[in-house]
């Protein structure tokens, strides 16, 4: 009898499946992938990492970017950059994981453009105390809102 039958074992426990029958991907360290394989001769996962689109190769991508990547000073550069930013990887020629980088850098500068401003404009008198309001009006009290007809109300 061939031990890699497909008729299960006097021991109860399911037989092992042929080498004809299972996936045909082998990792870097020589193991062969233990699911079964499909009409390709790859199981499900292995076949549908060959149909997606590769990942493209992150090359030098500044030339593409209209504006010079140094002035980066204005939330309207910074919205030019992230629009082409946009369109590298709407046209796959960017990664998602290095276009999300970039993202996250151009968050920060923009986060940081009020401070850099306060420093190039400070206040025109610097020993000037900061202004305080203290007449600033208060909640009229004396308005009493009118009280919401309960369900109870609204059903007699």
């Amino acid at each position: 009898m061939n031990p890699q039958a497909s008729t299960p074992s006097s021991t109860g426990t399911t037989p092992v499946a042929t080498s004809d029958q299972k996936c045909r991907h082998f990792t870097a360290r020589g193991r062969q992938c233990r699911l079964r394989a499909l009409r390709s001769g790859l199981c499900f996962r292995h076949a549908s990492l060959q149909l997606q689109p590769p990942q493209p190769v992150d090359v030098d991508l500044s030339a593409d970017f209209l504006i010079q990547l140094d002035d980066l000073r204005s939330a309207d550069q910074i919205n030019q950059f992230l629009a082409k930013l946009l369109i590298l990887v709407v046209q796959n020629r960017i990664s998602a994981r290095r276009a999300a980088v970039l993202a996250y850098i151009t968050n920060q500068l923009l986060r940081t453009l009020p401070a850099i401003d306060r420093e190039l404009n400070p206040p025109q008198d610097s020993n000037a105390p900061p202004e305080i309001i203290v007449d600033m009006p208060g909640p009229d009290r004396d308005l009493v809102p009118t009280p919401e007809p309960t369900y109870a109300d609204v059903r007699a």
